[in-house]
């Protein structure tokens, strides 16, 4: 098991602790063990088949965890869960999934409503019984319907970062058999959707047949769906993703790749336009109306160019306007990673964070940035220990005294602060103006109309000190819709202000997304696209807001934190 699977299934059990009211020490011995062993920059699972070393070396591994890890990498479980998965219907995990649902209310619901299901639970919402049990009401009862609404919306979707793992453990192990040439992600994932429902391989190389034969014997796949000569289909992992690996000749591999990294309405715009020149496409190349072999498809290139078009960037696919762009020469340079010059959205262990300012600096040198920004939780975060004037002030004066010369990288004080109900602020302006770089999120109050929620961003807008606009939907990937508001007006609005937009680059938020980045390119808006990164290792996923910004069509001079330092600070005065 890798790292972040072994983390889940100890986070999830600590909640399933927690339903069943344990001891609060051992929930947290799990909890605590899941985040140490997340962020581990080594293989658990190494070290605990090396007989020369012990997992108990790792800082918040007792014993007990050791016990609990041994027998997990064993057969997959341990003896705890399943005691807790015997006592509880299967769907209690789910239930965690729902928001406005926590452990302590869900095991309420089991033990007086008896219930196993999430049909059952929506029953008890419409029926208005949820409300019956103290300290839980109507708002709740909206709340759990509009959350198991959102869970099954989102049902067999994975994130970016989880397929990301998935595709390059499988192109390790397949690209490892004699005669492969070649493992290609293809797909949604290739397109970078904001999550996938399944993921694609394409192998080529003699060796491509005995490719499919391996995957079919990976000790991952839970049930094999089918196989054949070119295709076989399974499903991997504990997650149970859907994986299509497809064995292809070298000379249609580009055809194969174009057809299946989609989009299906791409796609069908590129047959149509074929069709009007005298021509079919399909995935083994580009032919005349009679068969013949038109074009050579051992590249996309190949299709593209033979229909009049400039290749086309996979994050562009959408048939949103890239063909037509492609036809004129007027594609945009789109964003790369390596333009990315500094990450602006990080939280130490002042406040929520699981790493120091040197540790988070040292990481982001070994990325390549010339800078920084240090922006801790403001005090409406209590329970991320948010930081209050006094403490902001200090820290301010803390990450000046150590700047460059003291950690080899450009850092810079800032704040993540809370936008409040009213719009205000979390922090006066005294605090806030003695800041580099102020981020203005929402963290609290995510229910509230399209008008409220509109003036409170409008309010906002009006602090001077605001540079830029926090994961500005508040959208949380397979677990919170976005709230509502005026996106537009408020785009408009930060425009005129020069206050930037962020996107946010973790996997989970990747807020904003490229509808929205179009619209607010459209508006006159800058962006910064930012990690929000609570440890290290979250600081490689910039990848992935890069890529969402290449879904938005966005170039290097679209966003800020491409920018060298000096030009940067220049741009926030600005």
């Amino acid at each position: 098991m890798e790292n972040i699977e072994i983390a889940r299934v100890l986070a999830e059990t600590a909640d399933l602790m927690e339903i069943a009211a344990e001891d609060g020490f051992r929930i947290r011995s799990y909890r605590n063990a899941a985040s140490v062993i997340e962020g581990h920059p080594e293989r658990v699972a190494n070290i605990l088949r090396d007989p020369s070393r012990k997992v108990t070396d790792i800082p918040g591994i007792g014993k007990g965890i050791a016990a609990v890890l041994a027998e997990l990498d064993e057969r997959g479980t341990f003896a705890r869960r399943d005691e807790l998965m015997a006592k509880y219907p299967p769907t209690a995990l789910e239930m965690l999934h729902i928001q406005g649902l926590g452990p302590k209310t869900i095991a309420l619901l089991i033990e007086t409503f008896r219930i196993s299901t999430l049909d059952d639970l929506k029953r008890l919402a419409e029926e208005q019984k949820i409300r019956t049990l103290p300290r839980l009401g109507a708002k709740l009862e909206e709340k759990v319907l509009r959350g198991i609404e959102q869970y099954r919306r989102s049902a067999g979707r994975f994130l970016l970062n989880f397929a990301s793992q998935t595709a390059e453990e499988l192109t390790a192990y397949l690209g490892a058999v004699e005669g492969v040439e070649k493992v290609t992600t293809a797909g949604s994932f290739r397109r970078a959707k904001d999550t996938v429902g399944d993921l694609d391989l394409l192998v080529t190389g003699p060796g491509a047949g005995a490719a499919l034969d391996r995957f079919a014997a990976h000790p991952k796949v839970q049930e094999l769906l089918a196989k054949g000569e070119n295709k076989a289909s399974a499903r991997f992992g504990i997650e149970g993703i859907q994986v299509d690996v497809r064995a292809l000749p070298a000379a249609s591999f580009g055809a194969a790749l174009q057809y299946f990294t989609g989009s299906k309405e791409h796609n069908v715009a590129l047959r149509q336009r074929a069709l009007k020149m005298g021509m079919t496409l399909n995935e083994y190349g580009l032919f005349t109306v009679d068969g013949k072999v038109l074009a050579a498809s051992e590249t996309e290139e190949d299709i593209y160019g033979k229909l009049g078009l400039a290749w086309i960037p996979p994050e562009m696919r959408e048939n949103q306007g890239e063909i037509e762009a492609a036809e004129r020469g007027l594609l945009p340079l789109l964003l790369e990673l390596g333009d990315m010059q500094g990450d602006l959205h990080m939280h130490t262990r002042e406040s929520d964070g699981r790493a120091t300012l040197e540790e988070m600096a040292e990481t982001a040198r070994g990325h390549g940035y010339g800078y920084i920004a240090i922006t801790d939780h403001s005090k409406a975060l209590a329970m991320a220990n948010g930081l209050n004037e006094a403490r902001t002030i200090a820290f301010a004066q803390r990450v000046r005294s150590m700047d460059q010369e003291a950690l080899g990288i450009r850092v810079m004080s800032g704040i993540e602060c809370d936008i409040l109900k009213d719009g205000r602020m979390d922090l006066d302006d005294e605090a806030l103006g003695q800041l580099d770089l102020v981020i203005a999120s929402v963290h609290s109050y995510m229910s509230l109309s399209n008008e409220e929620m509109t003036d409170r961003y409008l309010r906002c807008l009006e602090n001077p000190f605001v540079k830029v606009l926090g994961h500005p939907t508040g959208r949380v990937l397979l677990h919170r819709d976005a709230y509502v508001y005026n996106f537009e007006r408020i785009a408009s609005e930060a425009a005129a202000r020069g206050v930037a937009m962020e996107i946010n680059a973790s996997p989970e938020r990747l807020d904003l997304h490229a509808v929205l980045i179009r619209i607010a390119k459209s508006k006159g808006c800058r962006f910064t696209i930012s990690t929000d990164a609570h440890h290290p290792k979250h600081m490689a996923n910039m990848q992935y807001g890069v890529r969402m910004a290449r879904r938005g069509w966005l170039t290097r001079g679209d966003v800020l934190n491409t920018l060298p330092y000096e030009e940067f600070r220049s741009a926030l005065r600005k």
